[in-house]
């Protein structure tokens, strides 16, 4: 394996096809990045790479554009085949792909991922799509269907691998890498390298360019960001308790997806918050409208996708929270960006369960700031809040005055009712529209087998209640598939649309398996999630109506042991 280390050149020194570095010219692209510009002078020559980089550094340019440079655009059949962990990001590689692209005649890229119309992407490859980016599970799905084929194609790029192994993709990613043509061009890139990667390239890599960057990605020191320790089920009420007890003058509350913006937004109202969306799917006059309301202060939170929230600016944020974690730290960095405007001071916070601390450190690492611990607040602070603001209210009256209600006071007093039991009365009634105070789930512990992989199966879910704020559903693949627990989570988070650390409980059974998800999920997120295919097969998701189990009795040889007689 060697290694390379090129002085930065400009994209025009780097040989990229005409057509390819006028897009990147019209899209405002001067210097190439460290590892665009070790990498591209590589693929350019068709050498295998391996790649350590986060995302967040460039990495996308860095395969695409040489690739594209690369392309017979005559031959309408894929010739280069990206796979990514999850939906957006396969979605993020499918549009960087098209922008590059843009001035190339004839280009068609698919974008193979769960959530999305199998029509449409038949269509695609129907049409003789040269580039195809998505995620493992749909594009077995399509080799099995003979919808795809490998034998044409002259690239593969695996990007963050080792996030693939994570969510159990493993199995699908050597599969793929093995029905590669031998010599097509193979690259890798992953943050870290465990040992199951490294066996991959190993094998199938031939002399590799190595290329190693640190991402450094500068953010305000005018911004203080926490961290808080939050599962999915607990999220909500964080939120709100983050909402109702920090000095908030406006928010924006970020999110992954359309879906979980307009779900949030509706919680958050029913709550009685002050709250507005901004998705990808509003056109531009409402996006006008809702920004102009957030700026005169008639909105206090604004739920957003971080394409939604590109370029967005309103003095008057004081704190982002990322509701869900940026899938890198460049949209991690732009998304605290929105507060701390024009030197202010501002706060970014950002829920993490235990499991994702991984990301975390990634984030501080690329951010070079650490990430402080935040703790919630809990009842009796929130109770302690509740009182000094209605204090703060009652004040505001008494110097005001309320001389059309002295009257009544004196009447009551009269009577011979007690002037501070009165007032607790009044208090009481004034404070009968405050919302209970629901409850925060501390995150839950993992346990840790032998190997030191967290687990997914915790005892029989069918034997016991579900946890709180989750439903049981049955799914048609077992053990006799071959399934594994992190292919579940994989292909329920990409066709759902949610977060893999929402996902409960698995117990995989010979036949079916049972798994745990967020109470309320809409039908037509479960119905995505039924057409999600695992080891060949659809998941055929529904809920699992399993009885209570009566509790067993010992038995001797001779049948049920008597109860003992009370003394």
């Amino acid at each position: 394996m060697t290694s390379t280390s090129v002085a930065s050149p400009s994209f025009g020194d780097l040989a990229l096809l005409p057509a390819v570095l006028s897009a990147i010219e019209t899209l405002g692209y001067e210097t190439p990045s460290p590892i665009q510009a070790q990498t591209i002078p590589a693929l350019l020559e068709g050498r295998d790479m391996l790649g350590q980089a986060q995302t967040g550094t460039g990495k996308t340019a860095a395969f695409a554009l040489p690739l594209l440079s690369r392309l017979d655009l005559e031959r309408r059949a894929p010739q280069v085949l990206v796979m990514a962990p999850t939906r957006e990001l396969a979605q993020q590689v499918a549009v960087s792909f098209s922008k590059y692209g843009q001035n190339l005649k004839g280009l068609e890229v698919a974008t193979l991922c769960g959530g999305m119309e199998y029509r449409d992407q038949l269509q695609a490859l129907r049409r003789g799509a040269q580039v195809v980016v998505g995620t493992p599970g749909r594009i077995i799905d399509h080799l099995d269907r003979g919808s795809l084929k490998l034998d044409g194609l002259s690239a593969l790029v695996l990007d963050e691998a080792d996030e693939m192994l994570r969510m159990g993709f493993i199995d699908d990613v050597k599969r793929v890498v093995a029905d590669t043509p031998t010599d097509a061009q193979r690259v890798f890139f992953s943050a870290t390298l465990p040992t199951e990667i490294e066996r991959i390239v190993n094998r199938y890599l031939v002399e590799p360019v190595k290329v190693a960057i640190e991402s450094r990605t500068t953010t305000g020191e005018n911004i203080e960001q926490r961290r808080v320790r939050v599962e999915g089920g607990a999220k909500l009420e964080a939120l709100a308790r983050i909402i109702e007890v920090e000095p908030v003058d406006a928010a924006i509350v970020f999110v992954r997806t359309r879906a979980a913006c307009t779900t949030l937004m509706e919680q958050l109202s029913a709550r009685g918050v002050n709250v507005a969306s901004l998705s990808g799917d509003l056109d531009q006059s409402l996006r006008e409208r809702t920004i102009t309301r957030l700026k005169r202060g008639k909105v206090d939170v604004l739920i957003a996708t971080d394409v939604a929230a590109r370029g967005l600016d309103v003095p008057r944020i004081t704190h982002v929270v990322n509701y869900d974690l940026p899938q890198d730290a460049e949209a991690y960095t732009h998304r605290i960006g929105r507060t701390g405007r024009a030197g202010r001071d501002g706060v970014a916070i950002t829920f993490a369960g235990n499991r994702e601390g991984r990301k975390v450190g990634w984030l501080e690492q690329a951010t070079g700031q650490k990430m402080s611990e935040m703790a919630l607040p809990d009842e009796a602070a929130i109770r302690a809040h509740r009182d000094q603001v209605f204090h703060q209210r009652a004040i505001a009256a008494v110097t005001k005055g309320a001389e059309e209600q002295r009257a009544l006071v004196e009447q009551l007093v009269e009577e011979g009712y007690d002037p501070i039991e009165l007032a607790c009365a009044f208090a009481g009634l004034a404070r009968a529209d405050e919302a209970p105070i629901g409850r925060l789930q501390a995150p839950r512990k993992e346990r840790t087998p032998r190997d030191g992989k967290p687990s997914r199966r915790e005892g029989g879910p069918r034997d016991r209640a579900p946890r709180e704020g989750m439903t049981r559903y049955r799914v048609s693949v077992g053990h006799k598939d071959g399934v594994k627990p992190g292919q579940l989570v994989g292909a329920l988070a990409n066709e759902g649309g949610i977060e893999g650390n929402r996902i409960g409980r698995i117990d995989i059974r010979n036949a079916f398996s049972v798994v745990e998800l967020p109470n309320g999920l809409p039908s037509s997120i479960l119905a995505k999630m039924a057409r999600a295919r695992v080891a060949g097969r659809p998941l055929e998701i529904s809920e699992d109506r399993a009885p209570e189990r009566a509790p067993r009795r010992r038995r001797d040889d001779d049948g049920p042991v008597p109860r003992r007689e009370r003394a």
